[in-house]
């Protein structure tokens, strides 16, 4: 069986086991064994192959493995494998009879191997493969930390950059939104006030964190594939035509387009931008969806929207006062919106009136 690190460590020395020497032969494992110790290291030792897992599934990881390569129960190779690819960064010297040949010799470097002493192995050989295996990965493991190091600054400052590059980019598209309102006097702030409606609301539904940000989000964007349409059917006063109604129907798309950078980190920006205009009875656009197939975002913002857009004033048709556009939506609940959605909307909001009076006080 194999020696407990109290049995073979120095006087004063470490208890926590440093090395592992494996092998079948006791003196040479004395020999080995006499050199670590003086420098400091303490040792457990084991005469098999299996011994010597059974030590390290006890104590776990060394850094420093000595293996014979004549185990008396597996091929030197096939244990030197099986140690490095439960450990990587334990260093291992193999120590073999001079008649191996070098093609073994060669086997256990190619297999990771640090070092290949021949038997007899005399103490002051051990002293110096020892030293240099133990320098050797003193400069890996130093290596391997400062790569670590120079990857986590580099992800850092990648993350930092994506972080301005998206808040450059959601101010220009922000901005965007609100050049686009400006063209028309009909529906200035309009988004600002879909993205209030559909924040209050979504609360009410138990969302939280990032995801009701998104919704904040998504609501100040849901217009911005608009800026693609035609003044001449924005602006028109009358019904449009089955072409022109292609056309407007076409800004969901192109608006999720624009904001694809977003993508990664706000999905659900996209979904209210693609899917606002899907009605819950499937009839709505782009996809034709129905019921929950819907995004919960999009149900919310396409809610709001509507209400929004019946009680402003639009070059179509006139306005809708808010108790008749709250009475609206709960007519067409279940057709075109989320019942759910409606009954929250109408508890963020229990007085229709205020909204109108709110417009001019964010503070709502």
């Amino acid at each position: 069986m194999f020696l407990s690190p109290e049995s073979s460590r120095p006087p004063g020395g470490d208890a926590a086991p440093r090395c592992l020497i494996v092998g079948g032969d006791a003196e040479t494992r004395g020999t080995v064994r006499h050199v670590i110790q003086t420098q400091g290291l303490s040792v457990v030792e084991a005469s098999s192959g299996m011994e010597a897992e059974a030590a390290l599934a006890a104590m776990g990881p060394v850094p420093l493995l000595v293996v014979d390569y004549d185990l008396p129960d597996v091929e030197g190779t096939v244990f030197l494998h099986r140690m490095l690819d439960r450990s990587p960064d334990t260093l291992v010297l193999v120590i073999g009879e001079a008649g191996l040949g070098v093609r073994t010799v060669v086997g256990c470097l190619r297999e990771g191997a640090a070092d290949f002493l021949v038997k007899p192995v005399s103490r002051e050989e051990v002293r110096a493969r020892v030293d240099r295996a133990l320098d050797q990965r003193r400069r890996r493991l130093e290596n391997q930390h400062l790569q670590r190091s120079y990857r986590d600054r580099l992800e850092e400052n990648v993350r930092a950059l994506a972080a301005r590059n998206r808040e450059m980019f959601l101010g220009q598209v922000q901005m965007a939104v609100r050049m686009l309102e400006k063209k028309d006097e009909f529906t200035r702030g309009h988004s600002e006030r879909v993205s209030r409606y559909a924040e209050k609301t979504a609360v009410l539904l138990g969302f939280t964190g990032d995801t009701l940000d998104q919704i904040r989000l998504g609501g100040d964007l849901h217009d911005i594939g608009k800026i693609g349409t035609r003044d001449a059917i924005l602006l028109k006063p009358g019904p449009l035509t089955p072409e022109e109604f292609q056309e407007v129907q076409r800004h969901v798309v192109e608006g999720e387009e624009i904001l694809e950078p977003l993508r990664r980190d706000s999905p659900l920006v996209l979904q209210i931008v693609r899917s606002h205009h899907e009605r819950f009875d499937g009839t709505g656009f782009p996809d034709g969806l129905a019921g929950p197939a819907i995004p919960a975002a999009a149900r919310i913002v396409a809610v709001v929207d509507a209400f929004d857009a019946m009680t402003t004033n639009r070059a179509y048709r006139p306005v809708r006062t808010p108790l008749d556009a709250m009475e609206e939506l709960t007519r067409c609940a279940g057709a075109q919106f989320d019942p759910e959605v409606v009954a929250a909307f109408r508890r963020a909001f229990p007085d229709p009136a205020r909204l109108l009076t709110s417009r001019r006080s964010p503070g709502d």
